[in-house]
């Protein structure tokens, strides 16, 4: 008998095939990247499985019997099998086997038809594989591989949980084309060696190469990484020989899903060519959306595909345009070497023709900026973290609820009872949301912020938030009742006040009625190891493991509030957010026993100014002033006294440990909270300050107010951060004011005084009421027409425009003068007298006298 064989591998892509032969069933296909290099492990004889309630089952069969011999569902093709498990309403359940996962999509099908709808019937037959064994991202494989040709077969080996993370050949792809992308220039690609695990190394480069379509040229030896060939086969027949060749594990690039890779294989398919990308010859395997026919998410066997905005956006990364060119210059402090947006279709392809290698350049520097993007903010390691902790496939987004069920199901299982179905109409959708307390404006010094550190995973974890525990907890309930001779708790209540309970050392109170029972609950135990694991990760100073744990935690109280959610039920996130209520509310009148004010509260922080002489920490000097380091340690002195006062609370309330964590997070020197325009009503997430840190520096804050919103002027953004430095630092403001407005009047700001703002609908679904905006692009998309250009705006986008003397113009046709009478009174006046009248002053008694010469 020939000896096994242990190995370690990462997974990249996982995909199940029905077989040919019935009794084959569901095979698994798994490929890893192992210390040898790329090896493909095939699990066979799986049979796809969902549950039914026992008391069903003569029903379920009868549905299921008239299936057979019908396309798709052969006979035999199914068995049922009584199970030790049980449903969410305490049902025993059995289970339905299938030798086919489309079998078991017809069944599914007829059952829910027929008003019988299976429990977990959505499962992938690869997710519920991996789930059961907890494995997420790599594993540890024992058996006998061997050599098919080019590739390494596992058949069947032994699977289980491991830690493994590899160096990823990660190649950089952009193509260059036509404007309407029919016509194929050229494909370049950077390809470098990735180490997530070293933090801070840099990638190694292996190849840097650009294939341009220029038959002038076929021949030449440039001595540079350019390739010239003649036709536009020949630039695919070179890419894919190089991908094969150079092997990456991961393709990266920009939009490279939905643009470079969905133009390459509408092109092959035009020209009748195979484009078998995937490893061992495979093909990429294409979905559409559902919801939008231009958009495709695909696998390629073998290899991962990383979009750079999706990668962004799934750490949480935010940008005013996620353009390549704005993220680059962002990032990198450099960008494209064509910058110019209005024309850089028409110069793409004037390079094409006239300069080929300025064109190749060009193409490989988009590869290079997206290389050196992923690589400044190390994304490939936190897509690497992110898949270890969530379960998913490294190029996968979104799947929040999909994460969820990794961590979830296996443990539900193995507590004996099986998942309910999603909820069809559910009720309560929409959840009470954060508490944003009532605020006090005014112009403030010395305002500490206390945060609350994860505060929804905390209340999860310390109140035993739980799906498993809310239907324990009820049962309990309901038993105790009818032992004790009282009525019957109901089993749906409106009620925002916390539930009644009896046992307080069984069982925790929630809101609307829900009771959680504390031995049951898994999802605090969950939280748990991951929140142990972000700190150990603070502690080495992995920030992408930090972040992908923060990320999926957090996400779990989404989950619960979701409809699309199987676990989904209104008692579950009310009793998170009304929970917070209480946390917040219940901090507030601890600080303010202390004798500080709280002036304002959001969610999971709460803004305290420090009154000088509200306790003897807090005693002012000659001048009425406190010193800094007076603050911090004030700020210390709150939190570990509320961290305390939460944790005594906590166990005589409710038998408890306090997982709840507050921390002095930010220390404002000077703080305005303003009011809500035209009124002396306080607003709601929308201040400044100047944070001061305890090594003396300090910086500009602004939350919610014109500096930091896209739809204002640049003028207007800038004029905010002076205004209101001057004023922190106690500067003269007033002839700032007046000279402003005196260069305003003059031209002399003229290329401040844009707005920036994205057409959210196509242009024509626009009827009533129109925008400035909306109106600028139609006007945009007229003149562009006349001119013989592509319209721009017709389907959205963003938009640069002024407002002129003759309405909205697009900036890049203006034609009449600025109506500057108009900027001044929406963009400075507002502006000013946020602050100002603080100060018993205002912008009309400052610069009234330049306003009245015009």
């Amino acid at each position: 008998m020939q000896n096994r064989v242990s190995s370690r591998g990462f997974l990249l892509t996982r995909q199940w095939q029905d077989q040919e032969h019935p009794e084959r069933a569901v095979e698994l296909t798994f490929w890893l990247l192992t210390p040898n290099g790329p090896e493909c492990v095939r699990i066979g004889a799986q049979f796809p499985v969902f549950f039914v309630p026992l008391s069903q089952q003569p029903a379920v069969e009868d549905i299921l019997t008239r299936l057979m011999g019908t396309p798709g569902f052969p006979h035999s093709n199914w068995w049922i099998k009584p199970l030790e498990l049980v449903d969410f309403l305490f049902q025993p359940v059995a289970g339905v086997y299938f030798r086919s996962q489309y079998s078991l999509y017809r069944a599914r099908d007829a059952l829910s038809k027929a008003g019988q709808v299976p429990l977990e019937a959505d499962i992938q037959p690869t997710d519920r594989y991996l789930m059961e064994r907890f494995i997420s991202s790599s594993v540890s494989l024992c058996g006998n591989p061997v050599r098919n040709g080019e590739v390494t077969l596992w058949d069947n080996p032994q699977l289980k949980p491991e830690h493994y993370v590899p160096k990823f050949r990660v190649l950089s792809l952009d193509i260059e084309t036509s404007m309407d992308a029919t016509a194929l220039y050229s494909i370049a690609w950077v390809v470098t060696d990735v180490y997530p695990e070293q933090s801070g190394a840099r990638p190694r480069d292996i190849d840097k190469t650009v294939v341009v379509l220029h038959p002038e040229n076929v021949g030449q030896c440039s001595g540079s990484p350019i390739m010239w060939v003649d036709s536009e086969l020949s630039l695919l027949e070179h890419f894919i020989r190089a991908l094969n060749d150079l092997d990456p594990d991961i393709l990266i690039g920009w939009n490279v899903i939905n643009f470079d890779l969905r133009v390459l294989q509408r092109k092959a398919d035009t020209l009748g060519y195979p484009l078998l990308m995937g490893r061992g010859g495979a093909k990429i395997d294409w979905r559409q959306s559902r919801d939008d026919a231009e958009h495709y998410t695909l696998t390629i066997p073998g290899r991962l595909v990383l979009d750079g905005i999706d990668t962004l956006k799934s750490a949480t990364y935010n940008f005013e345009s996620f353009s390549l060119q704005f993220v680059a210059n962002a990032v990198l402090q450099r960008g494209k070497l064509i910058d110019h947006v209005d024309d850089r279709g028409e110069e793409i392809t004037r390079l094409f023709r006239e300069e080929p290698e300025a064109l190749a350049a060009y193409n490989l520097e988009d590869c290079q900026l997206v290389q050196d993007i992923f690589a400044q903010l190390q994304l490939i390691a936190f897509a690497v973290e992110r898949a270890h902790r969530t379960g998913l496939v490294m190029d996968r987004f979104g799947g929040s609820v999909a994460a969820f069920d990794h961590h979830y199901l296996p443990r539900l299982h193995r507590k004996g009872f099986v998942a309910p179905a999603v909820p069809q109409n559910p009720e309560g959708v929409g959840s009470p949301g954060g508490y944003v307390m009532d605020s006090r404006p005014g112009l403030y010094r010395n305002v500490l912020v206390l945060d609350f550190k994860s505060l929804y995973p905390s209340i999860i974890r310390t109140f035993k938030i739980d799906p498993l525990a809310r239907i324990q907890g009820a049962k309990r309930a309901r038993n105790q009742a009818e032992r004790l001779g009282l009525p019957l708790p109901p089993d749906r209540v409106r009620d925002p006040e916390e539930t009644a309970i009896w046992e307080r050392d069984t069982a925790v109170p929630g809101f609307n009625g829900a009771v959680f029972d504390q031995e049951s609950a898994l999802l605090p135990d969950i939280i748990g190891e991951l929140w142990r694991a972000r700190d150990k990760a603070k502690q080495s100073a992995n920030s992408a493991m930090s972040q992908a744990i923060k990320i999926l935690m957090n996400s779990f109280y989404g989950v619960l509030g979701t409809p699309g959610c199987r676990f989904f039920d209104y008692r579950l996130p009310s009793s998170i957010t009304l929970r917070g209520h209480q946390v917040l509310s219940q901090t507030r009148v601890w600080i303010e026993t202390l004798g500080h004010d709280v002036i304002y509260g959001d969610t999971d922080s709460v803004f305290v100014w420090l009154k000088p002489g509200a306790s003897p920490e807090v005693e002012a000097d000659n001048h009425g002033e406190l010193k800094p380091e007076q603050v911090f340690a004030e700020g210390e002195r709150l939190a570990g006294y509320l961290n305390s006062a939460w944790a005594e609370y906590l166990s005589d309330r409710y038998g408890v440990r306090s997982y709840l964590e507050i921390e002095f997070e930010t220390y404002f020197q000077q703080f305005v909270m303003p009011t809500i325009r035209g009124s002396d009503t306080g607003s709601k997430k929308r201040y400044a300050g100047l944070q001061y840190e305890p090594d003396g520096r300090s910086e500009m804050v602004f939350k919610g107010l014109e500096t930091v919103r896209t739809d204002w002027t640049p003028l207007a953004r800038q004029f905010q951060k002076e205004l209101y430095r001057r004023i922190f630092a106690g500067e003269p403001y007033e002839g700032y004011i007046r000279d402003l407005v005196v260069a305003v009047r003059a031209g002399e700001k003229d290329a401040e005084l844009y707005f920036r703002k994205r057409i959210r609908r196509p242009l024509q679904e626009y009827q009533k009421n129109i925008p400035p905006h909306v109106q600028a692009a139609r006007k945009a998309d007229q003149i562009r027409a006349e001119k013989g250009l592509p319209l721009r705006y017709r389907r959205g986008g963003w938009i640069q425009y002024v407002l002129t003397i003759s309405g909205p113009e697009p900036l890049e046709f203006q034609k009449s003068i600025l109506d500057y009478d108009l900027y001044i009174e929406r963009q400075l006046i507002p502006i000013a007298d946020g602050i100002l009248h603080f100060m018993q002053s205002s912008f009309q008694q400052i610069a009234g006298d330049q306003l009245d010469l015009f």
